[in-house]
């Protein structure tokens, strides 16, 4: 079904709908819906929506949720890549494009499993995520000695260091003026954090 719709569009035509799709995220920091979608593709049906939509899953520039809900597997436009710089003396970094890397895919692995959450408070500071941050969090993860975690602790949501010896956890922030947290009755971890975004301007 999917090799006949993709048959029936011409990829490049199928990326200036995905493109068109990125322009309204920008916009309104959501993805449309189908209705939104007519207006934005220049169709008339909703059924001819869903055909474009199939064809850009198919390619996987997007995905669905459990709910069919409509997710940005690679809504990202691609970034060049220069190359490297050293952090301790500067090293000119060479102008030649070596790659082009889409941040969603370098930082996500299973868009379905994964969600941001912006940081308030200062208890993570040490480990370098500052009020106003944005953590990016993935729920299918089993969570390990050092990793840090959103977790609920007897009801309240948390950001900590997840700490487990033998069948005592405990969660420890990066601020030493935080005390360490260890669950009175209930501990659930709701996912681990896979990276840590700031934006400076």
């Amino acid at each position: 079904m999917f090799t006949t719709i993709i048959a029936a569009m011409d990829r490049d035509r199928l990326k200036e709908y995905a493109e068109k799709i990125n322009n309204f995220y920008s916009r309104h920091k959501r993805m449309p819906s189908y209705s939104e979608m007519l207006k934005i593709f220049s169709l008339r049906s909703k059924n001819a929506v869903y055909k474009r939509v199939s064809g850009l899953i198919s390619e996987g520039l997007f995905s669905k949720d459990r709910l069919g809900r409509l997710l940005p597997s690679k809504l990202q436009k691609p970034v060049r890549l220069l190359g490297f710089i050293q952090a301790g003396f500067p090293n000119p970094a060479e102008e030649e494009m070596t790659d082009l890397i889409s941040l969603d895919e370098y930082l996500i692995s299973n868009p379905q499993a994964t969600f941001l959450l912006k940081v308030e408070g200062d208890s993570m500071i040490d480990a370098g995520i500052r009020p106003g941050d944005l953590v990016l969090v993935q729920r299918n993860l089993s969570p390990k000695n050092g990793d840090i975690v959103i977790a609920s602790v007897d009801g309240e949501w948390t950001l900590k260091y997840f700490e487990k010896n033998k069948d005592r956890v405990v969660l420890r922030a990066a601020n030493k003026k935080y005390p360490l947290i260890e669950p009175r009755s209930e501990l659930t971890v709701g996912g681990v954090v896979i990276a840590n975004v700031r934006k400076y301007k």
